[in-house]
């Protein structure tokens, strides 16, 4: 956790910290519910129902560092009497300039070009040299129109020119210049460069799958700054390997941290180890908005961000 996390929840509560980097597994998740009071909790820790399954919970609130909490039950939390919340609108920003960065770094190639200048093999400027995608005037296309999907539309329209529509199950209006597309086939099939940012878990998973991939143009690029389970990965690393599609911009996995040999070495594919929030004031906002959730609980007033 960053420091200032640290010395605030310290100056309020009697602070156990964890060595281990690697997050909980069910078994750890239920004893840290029958241990504490509360839990701030990462993207690795595994508070599913098994975890909430456990007998003589004492544990009140999981706060989530994180705005997706695909990794808790929030279901089962409640069943179990244990409040659980995250940390929305701090994430905002930081998540969409790495889906910009995704998006430039992928149509113009610049993964695959500094490897080629890292490695001594690049014999300087050609006409035809790492011809990319140009990316002002493109037409973009977000699926999940929420508060980073809005986000990523606003960068895109007012800075690169970009014309906007988006795939949302419910209607939404936003206040930037877009059209919403009916069917996530229409905006496959009718985006340059794909964007997703919907939550991940529940009826997310795969949402992105090899028929929606299938419908890609064969000079389009998706990228990823959701979570994981929301793209198909095995269907995505078989279309790089076949040149199906232009290419992947990638912050999210499904099983991470394990990335696939066979993705990590593809060149049509940049891959970024969840970088969405990592930036020192965010995680320091985010790490606020946790304690901010837990010492709500503890005074036992409504929670600031709940999610279940």
């Amino acid at each position: 956790m960053p420091g200032a996390t640290i010395t605030a929840a310290q100056a309020n509560y009697d602070v156990t910290l964890r060595d281990d980097t690697d997050g909980l597994d069910p078994q750890a998740a239920a004893e840290a519910l029958r241990d504490y009071d509360a839990v701030l909790a990462t993207l690795g820790d595994q508070f599913n129902a098994e975890a909430f399954a456990t007998d003589n919970i004492r544990c009140g609130i999981v706060a989530n560092f994180g705005v997706g909490f695909n990794h808790i039950d929030a279901s089962a939390a409640k069943a179990a009497g244990v409040a659980v919340s995250n940390t929305p609108d701090v994430v905002t920003d930081a998540t969409a300039d790495i889906a910009m960065t995704l998006i430039l770094s992928t149509c113009r190639r610049a993964g695959e070009g500094e490897r080629i200048v890292r490695s001594g093999k690049w014999h300087g400027w050609g006409p035809t040299q790492m011809l990319g995608l140009h990316v002002t005037g493109k037409r973009v296309g977000i699926i999940g129109m929420g508060r980073i999907g809005q986000a990523v539309a606003r960068r895109c329209h007012y800075g690169f020119d970009m014309p906007v529509i988006y795939y949302n199950r419910s209607q939404k209006e936003v206040d930037v210049p877009s059209r919403q597309v009916e069917t996530l086939e229409a905006l496959m099939s009718q985006s340059d460069v794909i964007v997703i940012t919907v939550p991940g878990g529940g009826a997310n998973t795969n949402l992105v799958d090899s028929a929606a991939i299938a419908a890609m143009q064969p000079h389009a690029v998706i990228v990823n700054v959701a979570r994981g389970d929301v793209l198909d990965e095995e269907a995505l690393i078989a279309a790089l390997q076949d040149k199906r599609i232009g290419g992947a911009g990638l912050d999210v996995y499904a099983k991470e941290p394990l990335v696939p040999e066979s993705l990590r070495a593809l060149e049509n594919a940049v891959l970024l180890p969840h970088l969405g929030t990592a930036a020192l004031e965010v995680r320091e906002a985010m790490g606020q908005m946790a304690l901010d959730n837990i010492v709500a609980w503890d005074r036992g007033v409504a929670l600031p961000n709940p999610v279940n």
